[in-house]
């Protein structure tokens, strides 16, 4: 695949990715036609050599290939990354009248930067959690795709401080206009259900997990065509490359991809990368706990998360060392805290991998003086006990509504995590000893 053609992939799956709901059901849709078998947490497993995938609270997602050769002799290839991204969310009674207008209320799911979310044509996409005219209940997903809300920003006329020190109040300033008539969500909701999914006899709705999202679609912009911009580039980016990574993976040996949930807000959760997902699947692929553990010595995760590239207009919010510059490479993440799970080990095998096909690379340490994020890799490597590495694509507005990465990084992480996938040598590290 030409990086043109993939980079038009990408911007689909992003446009057809409003949620981790919809991002989960698109791999797993393109992992399906790609013949991955399909499992169920609750059915009983019989694996023999092949690709399967299985999903976890419909948001997170393992693929995995079971290679010819032992595991134990191989190890496994791992690469991380999550499907959340920082958004509004809907909360569970969010009606409110006011002046005539119906607007919905709103929590903020992680750090995400309020201001670019005024004056934007939104929509909304999620899971609903229905009960049928049996009592049954069941879920499905709804995307309206068209605006049906925005946030006004306060005219200047009426905030004279607004260009110098506007604050934002996340309860009070961003409630979403939604509509004059009086709907309430539900009844929308039902509408759109019905639109979606036909006649399903429909009793009531009872739950939602529901996101705002910016329905401007992705695109490649500037004046070259140099950068890719759209919304939740940080994960979904990472998602697509993985899934790709892994369909072109060697069946000789055993890879696996991990694209957790509620990484955005810690991942304690089932589905995030603190619960268990990753660790029950290892133990059913693996029942035999010597030959887990020496299969997990001899594997490595790549934990893919996208980096803060060098902004021209802040550079000095960046050491100067190390300050990626988009369209110049993957970016390995360091940090002596074990905020990323790079070690020199780790570090050292991602370079090579690249070097050995010329795929250049960048090394990214935030200032001293700065608080450092984090990613899933350090909390995997905890969880299972596994080398990691941290690496992702330079962007800018990392958490804005619309974000900004290169055109040729992520065909150029592709690449890479390719070369991981398709390596048949063992992930081993030699120790040099003295006299």
């Amino acid at each position: 695949m030409e990086q043109k053609q993939f980079n038009q992939a990408l911007l689909e799956f992003l446009q057809d990715s409003p949620t981790p709901f919809h991002a989960t059901e698109q791999i797993s849709n393109r992992l399906g036609e790609q013949g991955f078998n399909r499992l169920n947490e609750e059915d009983s497993w019989d694996l023999k050599p092949g690709s399967y995938f299985v999903t976890r609270n419909q948001s997170s997602i393992i693929g995995f290939t079971i290679g010819k050769q032992p595991l134990d002799e191989t190890g496994i290839r791992m690469i991380g990354a999550h499907t959340d991204s920082p958004c509004l969310k809907v909360k569970p009674s969010p009606d409110i009248s006011d002046h005539t207008y119906g607007q919905l209320g709103v929590e903020v799911y992680g750090g995400a930067l309020l201001n670019p979310w005024f004056d934007r044509d939104l929509s909304i996409a999620g899971r609903v959690t229905l009960e049928d005219e049996s009592g049954a209940i069941s879920n499905c997903l709804v995307d309206f795709k068209r605006p049906i809300a925005t946030i006004p920003s306060l005219a200047i006329h009426l905030d004279r401080e607004a260009n110098k020190k506007r604050s934002i109040n996340p309860q009070t300033d961003i409630p979403p206009i939604i509509n004059q008539s009086g709907s309430p969500l539900t009844a929308l909701l039902e509408n759109q259900i019905e639109l979606q999914h036909g006649k399903i006899n429909l009793q009531q709705v009872l739950s939602w997990d529901l996101c705002l999202y910016d329905t401007q679609a992705p695109a490649i912009i500037g004046h070259d065509e140099d950068f890719i911009a759209s919304a939740r580039l940080d994960n979904l980016l990472s998602c697509y490359v993985a899934c790709e990574a892994l369909q072109q993976a060697d069946s000789r040996v055993s890879s696996l991809i991990v694209c957790n949930d509620h990484e955005e807000v810690g991942s304690a959760s089932a589905a995030g990368a603190e619960g268990s997902f990753l660790k029950d699947i290892l133990e059913r692929i693996m029942p035999n706990t010597e030959i887990r553990l020496r299969t997990l010595a001899k594997s490595m995760l790549i934990s893919t998360d996208n980096a803060h590239g060098i902004h021209p207009n802040f550079s000095g919010k960046h050491d100067s060392q190390h300050g990626p510059i988009l369209n110049q490479g993957p970016v390995i993440k360091i940090n002596s805290n074990q905020r990323y799970a790079t070690s020199s080990e780790t570090m050292a095998y991602f370079l090579s991998l690249c070097r050995k096909l010329d795929i250049p690379s960048q090394q990214f340490v935030t200032r001293t003086d700065l608080a450092c994020g984090s990613t899933i890799g350090p909390i995997t490597a905890k969880t299972i006990g596994i080398k990691a590495v941290d690496v992702g694509v330079p962007t800018f507005a990392m958490h804005s509504i619309r974000e900004l990465a290169g055109v040729k990084d992520a065909y150029l992480l592709l690449q890479a995590l390719t070369a991981f996938t398709t390596a048949l040598r063992p992930i081993s590290i030699n120790s040099i000893t003295g006299n």
